[in-house]
C-alpha cells in the first residue's frame, strides 16, 4: 500500500508542482544556457554523455541550472541520486549516504551521485566527512554554491573536484525558457511580455518561470489576456545578486576603487549604488574612499582626504539612507580630483627599505638631546632649526647610507605641480 500511495503522490505532485519544477530539463539537449562548458563537443559534455563525469563544484548565481545539471549527470551515468542540503545536513547524514553508496556498489554495482546544495555552508568537519568517499570513488560529488568555492570550500576537497563556473542566462536564453513554460501552462506569450520578464529576471531561469506563472494566474483571475502589466504586478523587485563576503563583493569593490582611480565619477557612483542596494556595509565603502583619497589622490589635492574623512564621519553620525549622499559626494570628489600616488609610493618604498635592511640609526645631529648623557654622546650637536637659519638647515636628514634616497617624488599633477620638482634631491 505504501508504494501505491507513493506513486500516486509522485504523479499528483508532478501535476501541481511549481512551473520551474514541471519544465526542468531531463537531458542535456533540453538544458538552456551554459554552452561555454556544456556545448556540443565540450570535454564536460562528452564526459557526462559517456557516464564518466568527474566530481565537481558548480559555482554560479541562482537559477542557472546547478541542480538540473546534477540530476542530468545522475541519469546519464545510471547512478543513484542522493541529495543533501548543507543548511540542514549533519555529519551523520553524510555518513548515511556513504554507507548506502557502499551497499549499492557492493550489492549490485550501482554507483552513487551525492548532490550537496549550498556546499559553502558545510564547515570543515562536514566537508572532511565526504572527502575520503570522493577520493576513493565511492561517490561522485556534485556541490552547488553561489559563493566563490575558492573562498568557501577547503583545499583538500577542492583539489579532488573540477570547478565549473556557470553564467547567468542571457535575454535570448531566458526567452527560450519562457517559451517552454508557456507551453506547459497552455499560455499565449506576447513578445513584449517575454521581453519584460527576461529583463527583470536577472539571468535567473527559476525567477523568470515563477514570474510567468504568477502573472498568468493573475491574468486568468481577472479574465484578461496575459500582458506586461500582469508581469510588473508579479515582479515587484528585480533580484539583486550580491554577497558581502564572496567574489561579487570583491568584484564590485574593485570596480568601485578603479573607477575612482580612473577619474570616472559616473562609474564610481554606479558601483557605489550597486553595493548599497546589495546591502554592503556603508562603513566599508567609506573606508575605501578614505584610502583612495590618499593612495590615488594624495597631495595632488589634499582636500580629497578631508572630504573622504568627513563622509566617513557622516556615515557614523547620520547613517543610511541619508549617508548615501555623503558617500556619493566623496566618491565623486575623489574620482574628479587630480591623481597622484607619490605619497603612497613614498611610504611603500620606505617600508620596503626598512624591512630589507632594518632600522638605520638617524644622524647624531638629529638624535634626541633632552636627557642626561646625550650631549656627551654628541646627540643634537650642531643642529640648526630652519626657524633660525633656513639655508643652514638644508641638509639631508636620512640615515647614513640612505642619504640622497628620494622616497617622495611629486607627480607634477594638481597641487604637486607647485612643489619643487627637485625637492627629493638632498645635499650629501
Amino acid at each position: 500500500m505504501g508504494d501505491l500511495f507513493s506513486d500516486a503522490a509522485a504523479e499528483r505532485s508532478a501535476a501541481i508542482a511549481p512551473l520551474p519544477q514541471r519544465v526542468r530539463p531531463r537531458v542535456l539537449d533540453e538544458l538552456v544556457g551554459q554552452q561555454h562548458v556544456l556545448g556540443p563537443g565540450t570535454a564536460l559534455r562528452r564526459a557526462i554523455e559517456e557516464g564518466r563525469a568527474p566530481s565537481m563544484i558548480l559555482h554560479g548565481p541562482p537559477g542557472v541550472g546547478k541542480t538540473t545539471i546534477a540530476r542530468i549527470v545522475a541519469e546519464a551515468s545510471a547512478s543513484a541520486f542522493e541529495e543533501l542540503s548543507a543548511v540542514s545536513a549533519r555529519v551523520d547524514d553524510v555518513r548515511g549516504v556513504i554507507a548506502r553508496a557502499r551497499d549499492r556498489l557492493g550489492g549490485n554495482g550501482v554507483q552513487t551521485l551525492l548532490f550537496i546544495d549550498e556546499i559553502h555552508r558545510f564547515d570543515k568537519r562536514q566537508q572532511d566527512s565526504v572527502l575520503h568517499a570522493v577520493e576513493d570513488g565511492l561517490v561522485t560529488l556534485i556541490g552547488a554554491t553561489t559563493e566563490n568555492p575558492y573562498f568557501e570550500v577547503n583545499q583538500a576537497l577542492l583539489s579532488r573536484c573540477t570547478v565549473i563556473e556557470l553564467e547567468p542566462l542571457t535575454l535570448a536564453e531566458l526567452g527560450r525558457v519562457l517559451e517552454r513554460g508557456a507551453h506547459a501552462l497552455g499560455a499565449t506569450l506576447p513578445d513584449d511580455v517575454v521581453a519584460e520578464i527576461a529583463s527583470t529576471a536577472g539571468g535567473d531561469a527559476r525567477t523568470a518561470l515563477q514570474t510567468l506563472e504568477l502573472a498568468w494566474e493573475t491574468a486568468g483571475a481577472a479574465g484578461e489576456p496575459l500582458a506586461v502589466d500582469h508581469v510588473r504586478d508579479a515582479a515587484r523587485k528585480r533580484p539583486l545578486r550580491y554577497d558581502r563576503a564572496g567574489d561579487r563583493h570583491y568584484d564590485l569593490a574593485s570596480a568601485f576603487i578603479k573607477s575612482m582611480r580612473g577619474g570616472d565619477p559616473d562609474a564610481a557612483v554606479y558601483y557605489l549604488a550597486a553595493m548599497l542596494e546589495g546591502g554592503e556595509d556603508p562603513r566599508f565603502l567609506a573606508r575605501r574612499i578614505v584610502i583612495a583619497a590618499s593612495e590615488d589622490v594624495g597631495n595632488a589635492d589634499p582636500r580629497a582626504l578631508l572630504v573622504a574623512v568627513a563622509a566617513a564621519q557622516a556615515v557614523e553620525h547620520v547613517g543610511l539612507p541619508e549617508a548615501q549622499l555623503n558617500l556619493a559626494q566623496a566618491a565623486i570628489y575623489v574620482a574628479r580630483a587630480p591623481k597622484s600616488n607619490a605619497s603612497a609610493r613614498a611610504i611603500w618604498d620606505a617600508r620596503a627599505d626598512v624591512r630589507r635592511d632594518g632600522i638605520a640609526e638617524p644622524p647624531a645631529v638629529l638624535r634626541g638631546s633632552g636627557y642626561r648623557g646625550a650631549e656627551a654622546r654628541g646627540h643634537g650637536q650642531g643642529y640648526v632649526s630652519p626657524h633660525e637659519d633656513a639655508d643652514a638647515a638644508l641638509v639631508d636628514h636620512l640615515p647614513e647610507g640612505l642619504q640622497g634616497r628620494a622616497y617622495y617624488v611629486p607627480s607634477g599633477h594638481g597641487e604637486e605641480s607647485e612643489e619643487d620638482a627637485t625637492s627629493g634631491d638632498r645635499d650629501g
